[in-house]
């Protein structure tokens, strides 16, 4: 991996800043509010369904990891703290499970689109030439981070989403196994990413946003 020097770094940081500190905070929220609509209030008493960036900023998860891997150029991950859920008192404990962890990827899924439509405003407006192109690069980077955060959240490792997700469906005698991972599952996932063994999820979602920020681009013309 290639390191970036310092002013390029610091401009990457100028425009995925914002889009990072949404895309974790409104994940976050999307699993608390899902879950406060089933019946557990857990995350709202205790402040977790506000959308200050700072109540749900993990420092290694939310500042660290993400900075090492702009300035080293690998795919933008990382976590925000998990938002807690009392499974007993969800209604329907296995499926609000489900739906409470489909809400953040869901979120950041809507988001992404949100960044590509103000991108589309942005291709079409004619105005100061540096801060159209700044909000661009913001727009672009919005987009990206929100779709590999869903993706990333979708991995079937526990504590992950998608952990979550096959452990609500799977049943109890398996579940339970899966579940056992979540001490581990975010250093084995970043382990795998270190080693490059998750460029098969990385890799064609990356292709696919840029087929869509160029198609939004290339609707200028």
């Amino acid at each position: 991996m290639q390191a970036l020097d310092l002013a390029q770094f610091l401009s990457r940081i100028s425009f995925y800043g914002i889009p990072v500190l949404c895309a974790i905070t409104l994940h976050e929220v999307a699993h608390g509010w899902t879950a406060r609509y089933f019946g557990d209030r857990t995350a709202e008493l205790l402040g977790r369904l506000s959308l200050n960036p700072l109540r749900h900023i993990d420092p290694i998860g939310t500042l660290i990891v993400p900075a090492l891997l702009l300035c080293f150029h690998g795919p933008l991950i990382g976590w925000a703290k998990p938002v807690p859920v009392a499974t007993g008192s969800l209604r329907n404990p296995q499926r609000a499970m489900l739906l409470v962890a489909l809400a953040g990827p869901a979120a950041n899924l809507v988001m992404a689109a949100l960044w590509c439509a103000l991108l589309a405003a942005l291709v079409h407006l004619n105005g100061e030439v540096m801060l159209v192109s700044w909000m661009a690069s913001m727009a672009q980077a919005g987009i990206v981070v929100n779709v590999i955060l869903a993706a990333f959240n979708l991995l079937p490792i526990p504590p992950l989403d998608g952990g979550r997700i096959v452990t609500a469906l799977l049943p109890a005698r398996w579940s339970g196994g899966l579940a056992r991972l979540e001490p581990i599952g975010l250093v084995l996932v970043l382990g795998l990413s270190a080693l490059g063994l998750l460029r098969w999820l990385f890799d064609p979602t990356l292709r696919v946003v840029g087929l869509v920020i160029n198609a939004v681009f290339a609707s200028r013309a």
